[in-house]
C-alpha cells in the first residue's frame, strides 16, 4: 500500500473513533437522562454547549496546525478528548456533565481541519476528495457501529463503561500516531521515491510549504468564503441532528419499541457512509470532465436538495418504517457534501488550509449549537415533528447556496 494511503487509513480509524465517541452521548441519552434526573431542555443544553465550545476553538486548532503542523495538533486533540470521554463516564449530575461535555467540545476542536493539513501535505489535489470522503465515510461507519458497542455496555454493564472503553481506545491512537506518522511526506524514511515526487509535484502548495501569514479578518472579505460558511451553517444543521438528537426523536418522537433501536439509529449512518464515499468519487471526476468550479459544486447541490426533500417528508409521515427510510436516504445524499466542503476548503485555503476549513466548520457549529438548543424547547412545546420539518428546510437552503460557491478562486490572505 502507497505510504498516503497508509496515513488516510490511520485518519480514517480516528475519523471512526471520533463519532463513536460523539455519538455514544446520543446513543445513551435515555439512560444517562433518567439516571441523572436530566431535562429535555436540559439535555439540549449539554448537547449544544458541546457543540458551541467545539466551535469556538475550531479556528484557533486550525490556524495552530497551519503553524506547527498537524501531527503534534492532533495528538493533543485526541488526548484532551479522550480524556473528558472517561471523565463523561463519572460525571453525577446535569452541572458535572455540562462541564466535562463542554471541555469535551474545546479539546476536540481541530480534529478535522488539523486532518485536512494532513491530506493538504500527502494528497495531490485532483485526490482529496476521495481522501476527504474515505475520512467522512469512516466517520459514519463509526457512528453506525456505535448503538452496537454503546447499547450491549450499557446492557451488560452501565452507560458509565462505555465511555470508559472509548476513552482508552482513543489514547492508543494517539500514542500510535505520535511514534508512526511524519508531518511530511519528505521526513518519511519507507515512501517511495516516485510516490513522493508525484505528491510534491501535484499538491498546489508553496515549495517550502509554509503558511502564509494573513489576519484572520481578511478571510471575511471573500465573497465566496461567506458562501461556503452559509452552506454548511445549513448542512450541519441537518448533520448534528443526526448526531444529537436523533435517537432521542426514534425514542420519544416516534416511540420505536427498544429491541429495534440498534438498527433504527445505525441504517442512516450505514447509507451515509455511503454516501460520503459517493461523493468524493464523483467530484474528483466531475472536475475532471466539467472543471474545478462545476465539479465541486453538481454533486454537493444536487445531493443536499435531495436530502431536504426526504427529511421535510419523513417529519410529515405517521409511518415509522416510512420515516426511518426517508431520514436515511435523507441522510445518505446530505453526506456527499461533507468531503466535498472540505476539499473546497482545501482548495482555497492552500497552506492555510486549517484556517479556512476551521472557519467554514465554525459556520456548521453555531448552527448545529443554535439547532441543538433549540430543537429541545420546540420539541417540548410543540412535539417532534415540527423541529424536523425546520432542519429539512435549511438543509434544502443549502443546496442552493452552493450556485454561489467558486472552488478556483483561491483566496488572498496576505
Amino acid at each position: 500500500m502507497k505510504k498516503r494511503y497508509q496515513v488516510l487509513l490511520v485518519l480514517s480509524v480516528l475519523s471512526m473513533i471520533t463519532f463513536l465517541d460523539r455519538i455514544a452521548l446520543s446513543s445513551a441519552s435515555s439512560s444517562i437522562m433518567n439516571d441523572l434526573s436530566i431535562s429535555t431542555v436540559q439535555w439540549g443544553w449539554i448537547l449544544g454547549m458541546f457543540t458551541l465550545a467545539y466551535g469556538a476553538f475550531e479556528v484557533p486548532a486550525g490556524w495552530l496546525g497551519d503553524r506547527i503542523g498537524g501531527k503534534k495538533v492532533l495528538t493533543r486533540v485526541v488526548i484532551w478528548w479522550s480524556v473528558f470521554t472517561i471523565l463523561t463516564g463519572f460525571s453525577t449530575g446535569f452541572l458535572m456533565l455540562l462541564i466535562v461535555r463542554i471541555l469535551f467540545g474545546m479539546g476536540e476542536a481541530g480534529a478535522y481541519p488539523n486532518s485536512a493539513i494532513v491530506l493538504s501535505k500527502w494528497f495531490p489535489v485532483l485526490e482529496r476528495a476521495r481522501a476527504q470522503s474515505i475520512i467522512w465515510g469512516a466517520s459514519r461507519i463509526g457512528a453506525a457501529l456505535t448503538p452496537f458497542i454503546v447499547l450491549p455496555l450499557q446492557q451488560k454493564y452501565s452507560w458509565h463503561v462505555s465511555f470508559y472503553v472509548l476513552g482508552g481506545v482513543g489514547i492508543i491512537w494517539a500514542f500510535f500516531w505520535i511514534f508512526w506518522h511524519k508531518e511530511e511526506p519528505a521526513d518519511c524514511k519507507n515512501i517511495q521515491p516516485k510516490e513522493l515526487a508525484f505528491i510534491q509535484a501535484n499538491r498546489d502548495l508553496p515549495d517550502n510549504n509554509r503558511a502564509i501569514k494573513f489576519s484572520f479578518w481578511s478571510i471575511f472579505k471573500s465573497a465566496n468564503i461567506w458562501f461556503l460558511m452559509g452552506m454548511y451553517f445549513c448542512y450541519a444543521i441537518g448533520a448534528y441532528f443526526f448526531q444529537s438528537w436523533f435517537h432521542t426523536y426514534l425514542q420519544n418522537g416516534r416511540l420505536i419499541p427498544k429491541e429495534d433501536l440498534i438498527w433504527a439509529s445505525s441504517l442512516p449512518y450505514i447509507l451515509a457512509a455511503i454516501g460520503c464515499f459517493t461523493g468524493g468519487w464523483l467530484s474528483d471526476k466531475a472536475c475532471v470532465r466539467y472543471g474545478k468550479k462545476w465539479g465541486r459544486r453538481l454533486v454537493p447541490m444536487i445531493g443536499l436538495f435531495i436530502s431536504g426533500i426526504c427529511i421535510i417528508s419523513a417529519s410529515l409521515v405517521q409511518d415509522n418504517t416510512t420515516a426511518i427510510i426517508a431520514l436515511a436516504a435523507g441522510m445518505a445524499s446530505m453526506d456527499v457534501t461533507a468531503p466535498v466542503a472540505w476539499a473546497v476548503a482545501m482548495d482555497l485555503g492552500g497552506p492555510n488550509s486549517g484556517a479556512v476549513s476551521g472557519s467554514m466548520n465554525t459556520a456548521g457549529l453555531t448552527g448545529a449549537y443554535l439547532s441543538t438548543v433549540v430543537f429541545g424547547y420546540l420539541a417540548s412545546s410543540f412535539g417532534y415533528y415540527l423541529p424536523v420539518l425546520l432542519i429539512g428546510i435549511f438543509v434544502l437552503a443549502g443546496s442552493f447556496i452552493w450556485l454561489k460557491i467558486d472552488a478556483t478562486k483561491k483566496l488572498s490572505l496576505l
